[in-house]
């Protein structure tokens, strides 16, 4: 049996991590679920290929001994340096390209992206797609396409500045392409995107398992965001239709889908997916290291923990505060979590909108606090407003510390909470509060909930769960088991582990 506190030898199974945006460099949730499984798996080796923001971002965590130094994509640093191609391999390049555009805006041509894609990626491996995509020549292939009949997109009018920004977009999406895939082992893609590149390269040319964890749906994130975004719509068919059919390969090639919670499978499936290759393993956390809060603050006392970010939506629970305070004068809203680089101008407009409400006194953004159990234990109810959510571990670990929820209805949280917290729509700041009061005024439910919450957790819940089905997955993926037929992990683990489910009761005192 392996000793899980020895460092990992040569032999050991490799797994390489593909990240955006959050492990290594950042912190919250996804980058709290990476640090856990490294640092429960000692016994195997870790490589990071994480796609970052600049290049120039800092670590944020301390990386173990059998982690290696992280390579960064930086998807919005310097131009990569190098020169387009020449001759007949420019008209190659170029050629992949046309079909690659063709695909994303073409239904009847879809069968193209991949191999286009992958021609693309060998491009990009050689130093010289990135440069091409700066150059005339890509913008007048997007036109070309653009303006070929029959096509819905061209009777929207694109303009040579669409193409300009489209083309841009693109290039800066498929700069982790460049990155050197990974030659062996199991590549674990940690959400959709563009992280997954590497993965489906490593794939392509040596034959390295992907496997792939969605917490959110990276694609139904792209269609929010798009709503809003400041393009016109030729813009947007490319992108989405670019980050459509990514998903749809990623679904197709991964060897093995394991989301976070079971409604992620609908859009998987959706997506091509074979229902028998996806597998639900939740997040876990420890409920020793998150005890019982303890005794509730004075005053009625809303708290919510999360970084400052639009699909939080913490305008729909600024609101739903407002509410709550016409009934409660005495009641504070604490918010709890560090505001991401760029997201500045959204923490503003929040602030602003308590203030015109007439509430900037009683909404207090609280910054990151050193243990998030203090930003659970700050309020009588623990809020989630968020319009889009995997299996989120703020609601988790406010549950093991046995403080009652109301959460959004999206993603895994209803399967989170069961029946030991309220759920309500996204987007409804009434009934929002309607939850909040009705928990505000009522301490014993209040409390009974909390305790149900906990029991929840240590039922179901927790680290060891999520690590040990982990480690048995990267073993069998790297060995070459088929696990097309395997039953539904999440089912599994909890069959299986009632030795356990009856220690940690203990903990629930």
């Amino acid at each position: 049996m392996l000793d899980p506190h020895r460092a990992p030898h040569s032999g050991a199974v490799r797994v390489t991590l593909l990240t955006e945006g959050t492990y290594p460099h950042s912190h919250g949730g996804v980058s709290v679920w990476c640090d856990q499984l490294v640092t429960g798996m000692p016994d195997l080796a870790f490589d990071v290929i994480a796609v970052t923001g600049t290049g120039r971002e800092p670590l944020a965590w301390d990386l173990p001994a059998h982690v290696r130094e992280p390579v960064s994509v930086p998807m919005w640093g310097p131009a990569p340096a190098g020169s387009p191609p020449r001759g007949r391999r420019l008209r190659r390049v170029l050629a992949a390209y046309d079909r690659f555009l063709t695909a994303l805006l073409d239904p009847g041509a879809e069968d193209g992206f991949a191999p286009a894609l992958y021609e693309l990626a060998h491009a990009a491996r050689d130093g010289v797609l990135s440069p091409l995509l700066r150059a005339d020549a890509a913008i007048r292939v997007l036109t070309d396409v653009w303006n070929r009949p029959g096509l819905p997109v061209r009777e929207a009018g694109p303009t040579v500045h669409d193409a300009v920004t489209a083309t841009m977009l693109l290039e800066h999406a498929l700069r982790p392409l460049a990155a050197r895939p990974p030659e062996r082992g199991v590549s674990h893609a940690v959400s959709g995107g563009v992280a997954v590149l590497p993965g489906l390269a490593g794939l392509q040319l040596h034959g390295v398992p992907l496997l792939l964890t969605e917490h959110g749906v990276y694609l139904r994130e792209r269609y929010l965001g798009y709503r809003t975004a400041p393009y016109r719509w030729p813009v947007k068919a490319v992108l989405l239709g670019f980050f459509r059919l990514l998903a749809e390969e990623t679904y197709r090639r991964a060897a093995l889908i394991t989301p976070g919670n079971r409604y992620n499978r609908l859009w998987e499936e959706q997506g091509g997916a074979d229902p028998e290759l996806i597998r639900t393993v939740y997040n876990g956390v420890d409920p020793a290291a998150f005890p019982h809060a303890g005794p509730e603050p004075a005053g009625p006392t809303l708290s919510w923990a999360g970084r400052v970010d639009p699909i939080k939506d913490l305008e729909t629970l600024i609101r739903a505060f407002a509410e709550v305070r016409a009934q409660l004068p005495a009641a504070r809203l604490r918010l709890f979590g560090g505001t991401p680089r760029g997201g500045e101008a959204y923490r503003e407009r929040c602030e602003e909108l308590a203030a015109s409400l007439g509430h900037g006194d009683a909404v207090t953004f609280e910054g990151r606090v050193e243990d998030i159990k203090d930003a659970y234990a700050a309020g009588n109810v623990v809020m989630l407003s968020s319009i889009s959510e995997g299996f989120p571990f703020t609601l988790i670990e406010a549950m093991s510390c046995g403080r009652a929820t109301v959460s959004t209805d999206v993603g895994g949280v209803r399967e989170a909470v069961g029946d030991a917290g309220l759920v309500v729509p996204p987007r409804d700041p009434s009934a929002m509060a309607a939850a909040a009061l009705e928990l505000l005024r009522d301490p014993r439910r209040r409390a009974g909930m909390g305790e149900a919450a906990r029991l929840r957790v240590i039922e179901q819940f927790t680290l060891r769960q999520t690590v040990d089905t982990f480690r048995a997955i990267y073993v069998d993926l790297a060995s070459g088991v088929d696990l097309a037929s395997g039953q539904d992990t999440a089912s599994a683990v909890q069959a299986n582990d009632l030795a356990q489910t009856v220690q940690l009761r203990q903990v629930a005192g």
